[in-house]
């Protein structure tokens, strides 16, 4: 299951369950030349902090082997917040996910409604030009 949840996380990196929040400045700061005074709202983006080159190198690649070992470090993978304010469901939607990806790969056959469409397009994250449909049918075992 490690690498499933590896798979997971890589899908939560590119396009996070949540796009980025509101917070308040608790004290006046400065952050690259601009002046933030107490009180002000501050929006925080996961989106960009996702795709942050310096954090994770070819960041419009998919490669869940981002999250092995130690993974990211702390603050740059945050699909479920951070900190005193992280997601109290995060461990149970990590349940979720992992027994719905479970159930899907083991209990149904997958094929591609458009098998030789290769063409994408952003919106804003990259997707197959015509969706991706899909037709599942039940494993018989």
């Amino acid at each position: 299951m490690r690498y499933s949840w590896n798979v997971a996380c890589e899908v939560m990196r590119i396009v996070p369950p949540l796009a980025g929040t509101f917070r308040e400045a608790i004290d006046h700061f400065s952050f690259k030349g601009f002046y933030i005074p107490k009180g002000w709202k501050l929006y925080w983006s996961a989106t960009a902090t996702h795709k942050n080159p310096e954090y994770f190198p070819e960041p419009e690649k998919f490669e869940p082997s981002r999250f092995e070992g130690s993974g990211p470090k702390p603050y740059t993978y945050v699909p479920f917040g951070g900190g005193s304010r992280i997601c109290p469901g995060r461990e149970y939607a990590r349940l979720e996910i992992l027994i719905f990806m479970h159930n899907l790969v083991k209990r149904f056959k997958w094929e591609k409604v458009f098998p030789k469409e290769n063409k994408l397009v952003a919106d804003p994250a990259p997707i197959p030009a015509k969706g991706l449909p899909i037709r599942i049918f039940p494993q018989l075992s």
